[in-house]
């Protein structure tokens, strides 16, 4: 249909029953179909009404209106949201494609954006997946969600639905894309597959042989995109977890005997004593999932009440993929830390709590130094997770003798540019790595305190002289994790005052922020993946000067508040308004619980209600 063709949207709106509601059924680039009400329309845009802010598309995603009622025959017209949320209305704007080419991919989703749900795609032995070219993804209560190229064959359909006892929905997906997710999810599964798909129930637990068991865990984990896996063991089964970036999520329940044979398969893959139980062991192994996919794992086990208790950490094996900008930080972030990892010598500190990414961002930070030039790059960790070409990588083991400090001082023996230390853990490693960056080294690390100020008089009291500090000391960075906001399904919702006040930032009330909802590029979680908050305080001769004097950590806060530096809540504010995460997120990684328990004027929210002082607690 050309731009200047009357659609049948249009000739029903401009009829004569365009005095009642034209309804329409939206579908979105998810598969996700909704509902709506024409307010007006043109031969090239259309204005459209949902039944809630909820309901609101993304700007720019694409869409499929098809027509209600007595217009069902009529086809189809694609378009684009071209904006959204009318203050207060759940109205949104489209503009229509009117390139033919365009209007067949409209409507296809993208495989290799969706999350594909392991214990659905799994059940499907990868043969049949293979030969088909089909991948089932996800499933409701109705039905198991099967992406294709082209229309499901008969036989397929039957098989689908016979083994997933429910309807089968097809949807359209680019070819290529689809044969590459194939070989993705099923790399090296068929055998994992096959006995999957023939699992038994025993006692309502799942029954699995080790081998089968080993392998589904770490393709499931894969796939999901998680960090550690957890196994628990209790008196009448064998919990499986995931943590999915930073949250823990079920994975299923293996029978006792079934977890037990897979906990002794593991201990044996990581080289250890699997008659050692009263004890705890650790170990490391690496999983092949492929030829060109190894995953390193660190293995933990402890004995509990009624076996063993094992958590997997799997750490990334390559660190090609990281990059500053990727973690999160704002161009002027960029800039000012661009500046200070350049610094021919001197000391940089992250800090945050355990989890928070400190590692990571050093690793980013040495990817970047050591693609602008060519440098002696040492680091010392424990343990290793990312392996970086070019540079020298020690892991600390204290069995074999290799601490941090011994580490350390050996290192600057061999005359490095850039010393990467894992962690200030003592007062011995923070005098040595102080020294090394007064005598011309840079030295990353990273310790453990709430902001940057608490960084500094954390040096001072692990012993190291104030005017060491104030003379070495080029930067410390704060650092957060938030989840990361679905790009394709965020609802924009006005940001509640009491949330506002209570991260500090109560110019944000009644701002529009963003929060989760759950599509098929998401798994249902509203999340992809996480980025980081950061509060970055440079260390310049005004703070030197400070320091030297062994001014308080309350002394020092004050200065850099009269600084105006922008604290891990500003970066969480801009971050929100930018629709990149959640205030619930937010709250949880930045707000500490002193900020919760402070004793402010009270705000009243429906989030936060305050009772009537006549009204008695319960």
């Amino acid at each position: 249909m050309s731009g200047t063709e009357q659609s049948p949207v249009a000739d029903r709106a401009s009829g004569a029953d365009a005095r009642s509601p034209v309804r329409l059924r939206l579908r979105l680039a998810s598969g996700e179909a909704r509902e709506a009400r024409l307010l007006h329309v043109s031969p090239t845009s259309a204005e459209l009404e949902l039944p809630s802010m909820a309901d609101l598309p993304v700007e720019g995603e694409r869409i499929v209106l098809e027509l209600l009622d007595d217009q069902v025959g009529a086809p189809p017209r694609f378009g684009t949201v071209s904006w959204n949320a009318a203050p207060e209305r759940p109205v949104i704007g489209v503009e229509f494609v009117t390139d033919p080419t365009l209007d067949e991919d409209a409507s296809r989703l993208d495989i290799e954006r969706i999350k594909i749900d392991p214990q659905i795609a799994l059940q499907l032995p990868a043969a049949r997946a293979r030969q088909w070219q089909i991948l089932p993804f996800a499933a409701d209560d109705d039905a198991v969600m099967v992406a294709t190229a082209d229309e499901l064959l008969p036989k397929a359909e039957t098989l689908l639905s016979r083994s997933y006892k429910r309807d089968v929905k097809a949807h359209l997906v680019d070819a290529e894309g689809l044969s590459r997710v194939i070989e993705r999810v099923y790399a090296g599964a068929d055998a994992m597959a096959a006995g999957g798909a023939s699992a038994q129930l025993v006692d309502g637990q799942e029954e699995l042989d080790a081998i089968t068991a080993y392998d589904l865990v770490f393709a499931s984990a894969l796939m999901y995109g998680a960090s550690d896996i957890h196994i628990d063991s209790f008196e009448d089964r064998v919990r499986l977890r995931v943590r999915v970036d930073g949250q823990i999520e079920s994975l299923r329940n293996l029978s006792v005997a079934s977890g037990a044979s897979l906990i002794s398969r593991i201990k044996v893959m990581a080289g250890l004593d699997i008659s050692e139980r009263r004890a705890p062991q650790d170990g490391r192994l690496q999983h092949e999932l492929s030829d060109d996919v190894r995953v390193d794992v660190r293995v933990a086990t402890l004995p509990t009440k009624h076996g063993e208790r094992v958590t997997l950490r799997l750490l990334g094996t390559d660190a090609g993929d990281l990059t500053l900008g990727t973690l999160g930080m704002s161009p002027r972030q960029l800039e000012q830390f661009g500046q200070a990892i350049r610094q021919p010598h001197g000391m940089i500190l992250l800090t945050g709590p355990t989890g928070s990414g400190k590692s990571t961002t050093l690793f980013a930070a040495i990817e970047q130094l050591i693609a602008e030039s060519d440098l002696n790059v040492i680091t010392i960790e424990d343990p290793v997770e990312y392996q970086i070409p070019g540079v020298t990588q020690v892991e600390v083991d204290p069995a074999e003798k290799v601490t941090f400090p011994k580490a350390l001082r050996s290192t600057l023996r061999h005359d490095p540019d850039v010393v990467m230390i894992g962690e200030i853990r003592d007062a011995e490693t923070a005098d040595i790595a102080v020294k090394a960056a007064l005598t011309g080294h840079l030295v990353f690390s990273t310790l453990h305190t709430n902001d940057a100020a608490g960084a500094i008089t954390r040096l001072t009291d692990m012993g190291v002289p104030a005017y060491l500090v104030g003379a070495t000391l080029r930067m410390v960075v704060a650092q957060r994790l938030v989840r990361r906001l679905c790009t394709a399904c965020p609802t924009p919702v006005p940001c509640d005052p009491a949330h506002a006040a209570v991260l500090g930032k109560p110019d944000l009330a009644r701002q529009t922020i963003k929060e989760p909802a759950g599509c098929v590029y998401c798994g249902n979680r509203g999340y992809t993946g996480r980025l980081a908050l950061f509060e970055m305080l440079t260390c310049d001769r005004e703070l030197a000067r400070l320091i030297t004097s062994k001014a308080t950590e309350e002394q020092i806060k004050s200065h850099l508040e009269a600084r105006n530096l922008p604290t891990l809540a500003d970066d969480a504010a801009e971050k929100l308004v930018n629709g990149r995460t959640s205030m619930a997120d937010v709250l949880r990684n930045v707000v500490s619980f002193a900020d919760l328990t402070q004793e402010d004027e009270p705000v009243q929210s429906d989030a936060f209600p305050v009772p009537d002082d006549d009204v008695e607690s319960s």
